[in-house]
């Protein structure tokens, strides 16, 4: 199963941030919508997203609630028919939140930069670090630390959940 490491974090100037992403980026970014519809899943996260021309892909992954860059493993099947795969997840397993956000992608080497503009919660970066099939998640900490401290992350801005997460965290349910 595929794992990477990964971190977010709070943006307090998103000019500025992009600016760093680009001087450090392999090439240009690339500019996704997407809407993920996150599922009560038993264990981990699942989620189906969408992209702005109607593909989509279902996504699971688990990794631990921690601000700090940790592995998370998943997995990514493509989505041929989203809707009525959205359908058949919604009536087995619930939903559980949306998150609609914009996304400027920048690769550095084998991380992607992830600019995300998230409805209803602001600015966010978030790092992942592919690691290969064998390697030590160690590696993979150590390449995003280091591409945090180039980029000006302060560790007080990391957060330890999912956007679906600080939108309920936001929006309580009614009791």
């Amino acid at each position: 199963m595929p794992k990477n490491v990964e971190i977010k974090a709070r943006v307090r100037d998103a000019a500025a941030l992009r600016a760093r992403a680009e001087a450090l980026a392999d090439g240009p970014a690339v500019e996704l919508v997407q809407h993920d519809v996150f599922y009560a899943a038993p264990c981990g996260r699942l989620k189906l997203r969408r992209f702005a021309d109607g593909a989509g892909e279902l996504i699971w992954y688990q990794r631990p609630d921690t601000p700090d860059p940790e592995a998370s493993r998943y997995t990514v099947v493509p989505a041929p028919d989203p809707d009525a795969l959205h359908a058949a997840l919604a009536a087995g397993l619930g939903v559980r939140g949306e998150v609609r956000k914009r996304r400027l992608l920048l690769m550095r080497g084998r991380t992607r930069i992830h600019l995300d503009a998230v409805a209803g919660l602001g600015d966010f970066l978030e790092l992942e670090v592919v690691l290969a099939a064998d390697e030590d998640e160690a590696a993979g900490r150590a390449e995003a630390e280091a591409l945090m401290a180039d980029l000006g992350v302060d560790p007080a801005d990391l957060l330890a959940t999912a956007y679906v997460d600080l939108l309920e965290a936001a929006d309580p349910a009614p009791e």
